[in-house]
């Protein structure tokens, strides 16, 4: 066996042993994840409904137990993330020069700081606006009858969404950076950039204008943050291109 062969051999082991120690820690919390999920469930509950939508139900006998068992696994992912970003930075290293380990590091660190913003701001503002919204439709004569299963999976697939598209920054940076295009054609782009963020909105969130434009208007202010830093990280060679 030559000696790239072995080289193989020894990288995808390490990367075997990485991914069994990330699924180990997963596991071991996920029990942590179940425990919980009922407070999480009555927290979201509790900030998100108004007075006018009414109580959540459950339709099916093992509804609640399914629910919950999803709602277990996010939480675990959510709890291992420092863990598994941990192995996985670790099994990078060695094959990072210095300058490369530190841009890494920021890249790693900016990119999970807007990922929970993102999620956050979708927990604290967005889902308790569109119940709200929801709330107004109902009458004496009209009355909401809200599923666990439903609600849960509006929340996850939201704040998945604005957790996704607060990563408008890195999306710019990366571009930049590797010479994919520079940001004075950015900077071009504006008016198609806008529509692709609208289209893309309109896709994630429920058919309603307000949570559209609520994913859209920050998604926008990001991506001019990252033409900001992006504009400083450019290469002389991106910037003579651009002329």
């Amino acid at each position: 066996m030559s000696d790239t062969e072995n080289t193989l051999t020894a990288h995808l082991e390490e990367l075997r042993r990485t991914l069994l120690r990330c699924l180990a820690v997963t596991a071991v919390l996920y029990p942590v994840g179940y425990a919980v999920s009922p407070w999480v469930i009555r927290g979201l509950v509790q900030w998100c409904f108004p007075d006018s939508v009414g109580r959540l139900h459950y339709f099916t006998p093992m509804e609640v137990f399914w629910v919950q068992l999803k709602l277990a696994l996010i939480l675990a992912l959510v709890l291992a993330y420092p863990w598994n970003i941990v192995q996985v930075w670790r099994f990078l290293l060695p094959a990072l020069y210095r300058e490369e380990r530190k841009a890494l590091g920021w890249w790693i660190a900016f990119s999970s700081l807007l990922f929970f913003c993102g999620a956050g701001f979708c927990i604290g503002l967005i889902l308790p606006m569109l119940m709200r919204f929801s709330g107004g439709f109902a009458t004496p004569e009209l009355q909401p009858v809200l599923g666990l299963a439903n609600f849960l999976n509006l929340a996850g697939w939201l704040t998945l969404a604005f957790a996704v598209m607060f990563q408008a920054p890195v999306a710019v940076l990366l571009a930049v950076r590797f010479g994919v295009i520079s940001v004075q054609s950015l900077k071009q782009k504006r008016p198609y950039v806008m529509t692709v963020i609208l289209i893309v909105a309109a896709i994630l969130t429920p058919p309603d204008v307000v949570s559209q434009l609520m994913l859209a208007v920050p998604t926008w202010l990001l991506f001019e943050l990252g033409l900001v830093l992006a504009s400083r990280l450019e290469t002389p060679a991106g910037k003579a291109e651009s002329k």
